[in-house]
């Protein structure tokens, strides 16, 4: 009898144990308009509070009535310190816009000014976004550069992508 039971329950525990995928999706457009690199990244809120709390010994507790007043301020030092962009090999810096949160992600909105793109050669990405919290983390780039679209998949071991312009 218990080993039936056991045979019954045990497939149904396979089906509610899901899969947990590890990815950012970071995309990446020059506004000819404004001579800006327009970039926004798109997070789980859970692992960003995760890497937040063990790399700086914050709660900031997301998207929720608790969030603390320094949030903005730990995501813009965590993405300043894992996304670089370099145009020419010159690292460029970057504005943080702002977030807002989309059922369980966080979008961060992100600006490079005064770009002058349209006189540079490359422009290269390093995404190390939760790389230090999950080995199997991966980072989808997609530039959208003056009619030209290309996409990466950087993982911690190939963090760079480069894109000729």
């Amino acid at each position: 009898m218990r080993s039936s039971l056991l045979l019954i329950i045990l497939p149904l525990f396979a089906f509610s144990i899901m899969h947990k995928f590890y990815v950012s999706v970071t995309n990446i457009q020059y506004s000819k308009e404004d001579n800006s690199l327009q970039i926004t990244s798109r997070i789980f809120i859970d692992d960003l509070e995760n890497v937040l709390e063990e790399r700086y010994g914050v709660e900031i507790n997301l998207a929720t009535a608790k969030e603390s007043e320094e949030a903005n301020f730990y995501i813009e030092k965590y993405m300043r310190s894992k996304l670089v962009i370099s145009a020419d090999g010159e690292n460029k810096a970057f504005v943080f816009l702002g977030k807002k949160y989309d059922n369980d992600l966080i979008i961060c909105y992100l600006e490079i000014e005064d770009i002058d793109l349209p006189s540079r050669k490359t422009l290269k990405v390093e995404n190390d976004i939760l790389t230090d919290l999950f080995e199997e983390q991966q980072n989808i780039v997609h530039f959208r550069i003056s009619g030209k679209k290309k996409s990466f998949v950087l993982v911690k071991e190939n963090n760079k992508g480069l894109l000729n312009l």
